[in-house]
């Protein structure tokens, strides 16, 4: 059996096995049973401020509603410090995990502004989080905004989560950058100790009849690995002492391989697990450790990165080439018969004195 130890954000993890945020982390029954299915650490769902500030003015209205025309209706509202809102409810998730759990609890936060950023990334890690995400998803609409400018916002926001707390800070990072590799390194320098790779954006629908914007939460397929593979593979020799996670796409053993062998030091998953529930954890750590023994792997660190981008045979493959490569390879159906037999059969497309190896391998 291969050693499936890696390393992330400083912490010795069991396998690169990851539950990242989703449903499945809200909630302490599902966290106990991902961690008993084998998972090596846990994303806690990410505090969204505007969500906190919708409910504090909705229990505001509710409370204030009638207090003008009967005085005496001030008597019976409840304390609104029972109610479970606002970010004491992120904090007692973090607190309750930290309390039953043996693994690494890593906190997520998303806010519009840095200073926010900081204020609930402090409130979180105070609360006992061993590290935080800064959930990098915004949608900047405003044309009057430029890329810089909006780079910039989320590097102060990283600077500033960083000055906020003493525990490690993953940054979750969107693939629409200009320049990914340029964006990474900032972040790294403006104190990021981790990447995550990548954000998914979630794409509004329309209602027909309704003419409604429908919010559409539709989960990861597997196609999706292929960008986080990508830029792992391109980042890895360029940041060397870097914590990578790869995010988006990862759904059985063979995905962990592949993100594992470009450079990943885990692999993060929530559709494959709210595909089959917590238990699927354990078929893919069977199937990462079948792999790593079929290919004579003694562990996860000898197989990290060695098909990142300065390791591969032809590293031009993770960039231009590949894009190339890809173009040339679609041919159009043909409607003769001899022609369409010989697009796809590589021995006869080599030609005469070609065997089914060389044929094959061109």
């Amino acid at each position: 059996m291969a050693d499936l130890r890696t390393l992330y954000l400083g912490f010795e993890l069991r396998s690169p096995l990851v539950a990242s945020a989703g449903p499945l982390t809200g909630r302490l029954d599902t966290l106990l049973r991902l961690e008993d299915a084998g998972v090596a650490a846990v994303v806690l769902p990410s505090l969204f401020e505007e969500e906190l500030v919708s409910e504090s003015l909705q229990l505001n209205d509710l409370f204030e509603h009638g207090t003008e025309q009967f005085g005496e209706a001030l008597s019976y509202l409840p304390d609104p410090g029972i109610y479970d809102l606002g970010p004491e409810r992120h904090a007692k998730l973090v607190e309750s995990a930290k309390e039953r759990l043996n693994i690494p609890v890593i906190a997520s936060v998303n806010a519009p502004t840095p200073e926010g950023c900081a204020r609930y990334a402090s409130l979180l890690a105070e609360a006992g989080a061993d590290a935080v995400e800064l959930n990098l998803y915004a949608v900047p609409a405003n044309p009057d905004i430029g890329a810089e400018a909006v780079e910039n916002g989320y590097l102060e926001a990283i600077r500033h989560v960083r000055a906020a707390v003493t525990v490690p800070v993953a940054a979750k990072l969107s693939p629409f950058f200009s320049s990914t590799g340029h964006f990474a390194r900032q972040a790294v320098e403006a104190g990021a100790d981790g990447l995550v790779l990548f954000n998914r954006f979630y794409q509004p629908d329309l209602d027909l009849e309704s003419l409604d914007v429908l919010p559409i939460v539709e989960l990861s397929h597997p196609f999706e690995l292929r960008l986080p593979l990508r830029w792992i593979a391109i980042l890895r020799p360029r940041l060397p002492d870097v914590s990578l996670a790869a995010s988006s796409g990862v759904h059985d053993g063979a995905s962990a391989v592949k993100a594992l062998l470009v450079g990943a030091d885990v692999t993060m998953m929530t559709s494959a697990l709210l595909r089959h529930g917590p238990e699927h954890v354990r078929k893919v750590e069977t199937a990462l450790d079948a792999w790593l023994d079929a290919h004579e792997y003694e562990s996860v660190n000898q197989l990290r990165g060695s098909f990142s981008q300065s390791a591969a045979p032809d590293p031009s493959t993770f960039e231009r080439a590949n894009y190339l490569r890809v173009l040339s390879s679609f041919h159009l159906p043909s409607n003769d018969p001899e022609e369409e037999a010989t697009m796809h059969d590589p021995v006869r497309a080599a030609g005469p004195g070609h065997s089914g190896r060389e044929g094959a391998a061109r």
